[in-house]
């Protein structure tokens, strides 16, 4: 059985306990949130990684990433040898208002051109400005924290014990190599050290 106004008894009950509760409220322009260290905010562009492949582009759903580029012929690396051809990135830029962050763009990317920025504070006042080039992408790739340590406990892949065990054998060889080839030249005479 109801009584009037015991609704409004239990709103104010409410109120006041929700009022001696400490607030979870963040002041966000003057408290900046503790975020987790491999936030995904953005997408940071690694330039130099990237060889202008399209697959970003391509693979995206909203067709957001729009890539230039232009072929550029490089000299023969050795005499007799052909001209090759490269692709050099003019263009490089990403609409955050189309932007759904799913990701895959980062993840079709062969060459780890394209990584999460824990940069979130890129609001702006006109839609038409969330389109940033290469430059502002590049600027957040230096966001972007390291990958979190390898487990020591775990067996490393065949392919990185195969191409250190290529390498130790390499290295061996050029220290006996150089090792050799400074050691003085003596020749051998029967009858010394005797």
């Amino acid at each position: 059985m109801s009584f009037p106004g015991s609704g409004l008894a239990k709103g104010l009950a409410v109120t006041l306990r929700t009022m001696t509760k400490r607030s979870v409220t963040a002041q966000y322009p003057d408290v900046q949130p503790d975020l987790p260290p491999r936030t995904r905010g953005v997408i940071g562009l690694f330039e130099e990684n990237c060889t202008v492949c399209m697959l970003c582009a391509r693979e995206c759903p909203d067709w957001c990433i729009y890539i230039d580029s232009h072929k550029e012929t490089v000299p023969p690396a050795a005499p007799g040898g052909r001209e090759r051809s490269r692709n050099v990135l003019d263009r490089f830029a990403i609409d955050f208002a189309l932007c759904m962050y799913c990701g895959i763009c980062i993840e079709v990317c062969p060459f780890d051109a394209l990584f999460w920025s824990p940069e979130f504070e890129y609001a702006e006042t006109d839609i038409r400005d969330l389109t940033h080039e290469r430059d502002k992408l590049r600027e957040w790739m230096w966001t972007v924290p390291e990958p979190p340590a390898l487990d020591p406990a775990a067996e490393e892949p065949k392919e990185l014990a195969a191409a250190r065990k290529a390498a130790d054998k390499l290295a061996a060889q050029q220290a006996a190599a150089e090792a050799e080839a400074s050691a003085p030249d003596r020749p051998d005479t029967p009858g010394e050290g005797q």
